[in-house]
């Protein structure tokens, strides 16, 4: 699959930007089992122009995760476009614009997937970052603003007329939020559009070898992006490769492996944000790392109550223990 200048072995499976979760830690850990791209963690341009330095370090990578797409989202043309110009700078692959997020605080200022409702403002912001660049730019939204106005088939069109190099579609609604199941018939019909010539990526409810597979078969797209199916579960990377490659299914990593990918990534953490922060954003991801364990629950609801490095190591510690073959 080429997204402008750059080739990526199929089959593309990414990791999929998520703000809290796709930092610099999980990249490398998914990137290590298998994803074939990563994006950082979505970046708002006036923090970008503004130069805060919470939004520059959420753009920084290391080569190791190439290739990777830095997101931005913003609903300004001049703001939008001297971020992009900004991210340019660091040399990512891709620059990703987001028209996806559909948390309030992001939509109800028509940027994220609010900016659906305005789909010519959408264009022309989308416009103005590709004429601001030399790098591909892609873009990441949603099948339209509510249900009755899925109209992802012309956008799609429109964003692929003013120069986009890929566009990923999440397969709900903007009022959808994250409920409901992912329709991705639309997702089909935009592959399937005699007029589209551009990689499209499919995203939503993704969570096993055999949706991946099925999302590759029935709907054509040249992509898949994961996403929440990664918390605390970067092993679907290589299980969903292996599976499309070879028709293989790996079996679930035993607990000494989980165990210790788990402490990897608190320990990374805590490094790269500091204890405090380390471990508050270290809490999402238990639950999966340790899913489907027989009696796991209160280890678990320690988990997500410790403040300290150690106590979470004892813990750890006692999981793989405990659940040892």
């Amino acid at each position: 699959m080429k997204i402008g200048n750059l080739h990526i072995k199929e089959p593309f499976i990414a990791f999929a930007p998520m703000e809290d979760v796709s930092d610099i830690v999980f990249r490398k850990i998914c990137k290590r089992y298998g994803a074939s791209m990563v994006y950082t963690e979505f970046v708002a341009s006036d923090g970008i122009i503004r130069n805060v330095g919470s939004s520059l370090d959420k753009m920084k990578f290391t080569e190791e995760e190439r290739p990777i797409g830095i997101q931005i989202f913003g609903n300004d043309e001049k703001a939008l476009s001297l971020a992009a110009q900004k991210a340019e700078e660091f040399k990512p692959d891709v620059i990703d614009i987001n028209f996806g997020c559909p948390v309030k605080k992001i939509a109800s200022k028509g940027a994220g997937s609010g900016i659906m409702k305005y789909p010519d403002k959408m264009i022309a912001l989308t416009k103005s970052v590709v004429d601001a660049v030399q790098i591909p730019i892609s873009v990441k939204t949603r099948l339209g603003y509510d249900e009755n106005n899925k109209n992802i088939v012309e956008i799609a069109e429109r964003l692929q007329d003013v120069g986009i190099q890929a566009l990923c579609i999440h397969g709900r609604t903007k009022a959808q939020l994250y409920k409901g199941k992912a329709d991705w018939t639309l997702i089909g019909e935009v592959k399937n559009n005699p007029r589209m010539h551009i990689p499209i990526i499919g995203n939503g409810d993704i969570d096993s070898s055999s949706t991946a597979k099925k999302c590759f078969d029935k709907y054509g797209v040249d992509g898949i992006m994961i996403g929440r199916a990664a918390i605390g579960n970067p092993w679907i990377f290589r299980e969903v490769k292996e599976f499309l490659l070879n028709n293989k299914i790996i079996s679930s990593p035993n607990i000494q492996e989980k165990v210790s990918v788990c402490r990897e990534h608190l320990e990374l953490s805590i490094k790269e944000k500091g204890e405090k922060r380390g471990i508050n954003e270290m809490r999402k991801h238990y639950s999966n790392y340790f899913k489907s364990l027989a009696g796991i629950k209160e280890i678990r609801m320690k988990l997500m109550t410790e403040n300290k490095y150690e106590a979470i190591s004892l813990l750890l510690d006692e999981i793989r223990e405990k659940y040892s073959d």
